[in-house]
């Protein structure tokens, strides 16, 4: 590393240190609050040290990302006002040669941040959800999240379209309660409510197909109550996309598609199903599908954000060209609400699979990087 470089990339060390210390002290303040809180409630301490474990680390996600825009900034508006960059210049030296190490240690922190999104992040919110879960039981039918097949319960996976209070729409049951023949259950609407450990599913125009081992046809109910036995003996609660990691949701995804594909056919098959059923139900696992692929997107996108941020602030810090540190926090708060801005948009429209947000919340990252591009061609 030669003298500049090194001179360079230590005063970018030094104030991404400082900074990340400073906003993950910040950060960290809220958790203090709810580990407190925990306490006082009674909650065993072997619970807390879980939660704690794996929530101080998941605020790295943010931290990090803002850490280094707020340094690249800060450092490189002050070897602009101080001239450096422009005696660098004229002693031949490129701006993509001070870049350089910065710039590596924020790909760096990119791939330490897409690991952590994947498995630090949703291993804090199984934990904080288990920990609600194993506090109160009643919270199990709570956690109920539409769109996903929820595997937790014996025997049986079950989807439904969307929840209304303790009403499931368009639900379908896959029941392996019985080893020679598994069984789809399909219902409209159902009232499901926990009685002990068992969960009560109250179906409403109810087909099953086959209806037994021994009765390969189709059946239709008006009406027919079915219990989960034991459904919440272990006190879980029902993973939701975001509770996921990396390899889990990739694999529920690929799984979807199969299941999804089945339920369809069987609807298709049901002479008694509407089209206007069957194009709702379509609709429904189109959406449930894009909002799984738009959460696996999401980790990328924030982690992309580290790289993305040097890459911007770095530009931005030398065409300020001012030591004030107040002008370069309004550069980095304005560059991070803006990225962030998109990405909250983004999940906010996944309910719209048509657009594919999955695809869109990739936004930000594409216009920061021609916004890199852009500013670091005319500060060479």
């Amino acid at each position: 590393m030669k003298t500049i470089e090194k001179y360079v990339f230590g005063s970018f060390l030094s104030s991404f240190l400082l900074a990340f210390l400073v906003l993950s002290f910040v950060l960290t303040i809220g958790l203090m609050v709810q580990i407190v809180g925990f306490i006082l409630d009674g909650v065993s301490v072997a619970l807390v040290g879980e939660f704690a474990a794996v929530s101080f680390p998941e605020t790295m996600q943010w931290t990090i990302p803002l850490a280094l825009l707020v340094s690249s900034v800060l450092v490189f508006s002050r070897l602009s006002a101080d001239s450096e960059i422009a005696a660098m210049r004229s002693c031949g030296v490129n701006l993509l040669t001070v870049m350089k190490w910065p710039c590596i240690f924020s790909l760096m922190c990119t791939v330490l941040s897409a690991w952590i999104n994947n498995e630090i992040v949703p291993r804090g919110h199984e934990v904080r959800r288990s920990l609600k879960s194993r506090v109160s039981v009643d919270t199990g039918l709570e956690l109920l999240e539409s769109g996903l097949w929820i595997e937790d319960f014996p025997k049986v996976k079950i989807y439904f379209g969307s929840k209304e209070g303790n009403w499931l729409k368009d639900l379908i049951v896959m029941d392996y309660s019985d080893s020679r023949v598994d069984r789809m259950i399909r219902a409209s609407k159902a009232r499901v409510e926990s009685k002990g450990r068992d969960i009560n599913l109250d179906l409403y125009s109810m087909t099953v197909n086959p209806i037994d081992a021994d009765h390969p046809g189709m059946a239709r109910i008006a009406r027919y109550q079915y219990t989960l036995k034991d459904a919440l003996a272990e006190a879980r609660y029902t993973k939701k996309a975001k509770d996921m990691r990396f390899f889990e949701l990739v694999r529920q995804i690929s799984e979807m598609r199969h299941l999804n594909q089945r339920a369809v056919e069987e609807a298709q098959a049901d002479g008694e199903t509407s089209p206007e059923e069957v194009k709702r139900l379509k609709k429904s696992m189109r959406q449930a599908k894009s909002k799984m692929k738009t959460e696996l997107s999401k980790r990328f996108v924030f982690a992309m954000a580290s790289l993305c941020f040097v890459l911007v602030g770095i530009p931005l810090g030398i065409r300020s060209q001012r030591k004030e540190s107040t002008i370069g926090m309004a550069i980095s708060l304005a560059v991070a609400i803006g990225y962030y801005l998109v990405v909250m948009l983004m999940l906010d429209l996944q309910k719209n699979y048509a657009i594919h947000p999955e695809f869109l919340i990739w936004l930000p990252v594409g216009v920061a990087l021609a916004l890199a591009a852009r500013f670091i061609s005319k500060n060479r």
